[in-house]
């Protein structure tokens, strides 16, 4: 028979492991169960407890772990803010050229105009070590577009997979990003998908990039709310990130993607466009 300190022993270490997996539960719940207001506060004022910069990307962004003293979580933090009148790139010269942690915060105020916020992770501005920048929640992710390129793997759900990809192309040529690319995609365990770093987004070009490649099928509840978007609200929402004409040139993206999609749909009709 076990003996009286055995069973106590026993016992001491029972309620030790339950102590500890309930703390895991609490924890994964609190995380899972946060709002995005939340999660914007825990962004705004939670403490800095470590930090390490990151090797991927043109900012290198610096990926930081906060506390309020119940969730822990990390953040990518981006203070990029770079202008020039003239830039040499790799793909030649760019007049006025800017690289900012703005447009970063602007994109995601724009997305929650078009509802299209969980594409996006949270975005807020704060200052860190001196320096003011955007700092994003960071993602469950398992990896990104080129990974999974150079693995050469397909999602479980092609159609699922493909409706995400369209909305994100239409946002891309709404906030026309210079810099898109496939490390910009990020993949999670469930093959959702996440658009993150527009801080060469949001140029003054009214046109399209490629539409007829680019824009081929949309959300219809997301071009209704394109049609719906107000550029008064867009500029009172993105004040303090984006210029006038910044916003002017958004807006005049926005038409010409809505027309481009009304063309499609005259030409194929709406079940070959909308879904």
């Amino acid at each position: 028979m076990m003996s009286v300190f055995a069973l106590r022993r026993c016992r001491i270490i029972l309620a030790t492991l339950v102590c500890l997996t309930c703390t895991r539960i609490v924890t994964a719940f609190d995380e899972t169960i946060l709002t995005k207001e939340q999660m914007r506060q825990f962004l705004l004022t939670a403490k800095v407890v470590k930090s390490r910069q990151s090797n991927k990307g043109i900012t290198n962004p610096w990926r930081l772990t906060l506390t309020d003293g119940t969730v822990t979580h990390d953040a990518s933090f981006q203070a990029v803010d770079e202008h020039k009148p003239v830039m040499q790139l790799a793909t030649g010269s760019e007049v006025r050229f800017v690289d900012s942690y703005k447009y970063n915060i602007a994109a995601y105020h724009l997305a929650e105009l078009l509802e299209m916020d969980d594409v996006l992770p949270v975005y807020v501005e704060r200052t860190w070590q001196g320096q003011t920048g955007s700092l994003s929640w960071w993602l469950p992710v398992k990896m990104d577009e080129v990974e999974r390129h150079k693995r050469n793997l397909t999602a479980p759900d092609a159609d699922a997979w493909n409706n995400q990809m369209y909305k994100i192309r239409v946002f891309d040529q709404l906030v026309y990003d210079t810099d898109a690319n496939l490390t910009n995609v990020l993949i999670g365990e469930d093959w959702k998908i996440w658009r993150v770093d527009f801080t060469r987004a949001f140029r003054l070009y009214k046109d399209l990039k490629d539409p007829k490649a680019n824009l081929v099928r949309c959300d219809h509840q997301l071009l209704e709310r394109l049609k719906a978007l107000n550029g008064d609200e867009v500029a009172e929402r993105t004040k303090h990130y984006l210029t006038k004409d910044e916003v002017k040139a958004v807006m005049a993206r926005r038409d010409k993607i809505v027309e481009h999609f009304q063309k499609l749909i005259s030409e194929k009709g709406e079940k070959e466009v909308l879904y």
